[in-house]
């Protein structure tokens, strides 16, 4: 089945939660503690993202990939986190099985063109984890500049 972008809603709150907790699982291994990785994460993740969708707004945006219905991945911006460095990419993640197949490249694309229609002078910048070399090269790899 063919994979879709699309805005995401209130209703993508308990997929969108499954896949941030299985991507800090498998990568943020020695970055957060494993009691706190192997805990009820998904819970932390369901109310983060219920806070996050349950009002709109215009400060940020979340998409999400999904593949006949379920969501595979999820790229969400704040437009204006830090007046120097502009719009923060706050989470990109995709689920595991998918990775390489070009879905994190077309919500990057998206998160891009979210910022400029938004911001158009602002610049776009995210942190990524020291342990997290798979993350690092992907951004490297579409014009990243580690700084």
């Amino acid at each position: 089945m063919a994979i879709a972008l699309r805005r995401a809603t209130p209703g993508d709150v308990e997929g969108i939660a499954l896949l941030h907790a299985d991507s800090w699982r498998r990568n943020y291994r020695g970055a957060y503690r494993d009691s706190y990785l192997d805990g009820d994460v998904l819970s932390d993740r369901i109310a983060v993202w219920g806070e996050r969708l349950s009002a709109p707004s215009a400060g940020f945006a979340t998409t999400v990939a999904v593949d006949g219905g379920g969501v595979v991945g999820l790229a969400h911006t704040i437009f204006d986190e830090d007046p120097e460095w502009g719009a923060l990419l706050d989470n990109l993640h995709v689920a595991h099985g998918l990775k390489g197949t070009g879905v994190g490249r077309r919500l990057m694309a998206e998160t891009a063109a979210a910022v400029l229609a938004a911001r158009p002078r602002n610049g776009l910048y995210l942190w990524v984890l020291e342990q997290n070399r798979a993350a690092q090269g992907f951004y490297a790899a579409r014009g990243g500049e580690h700084v």
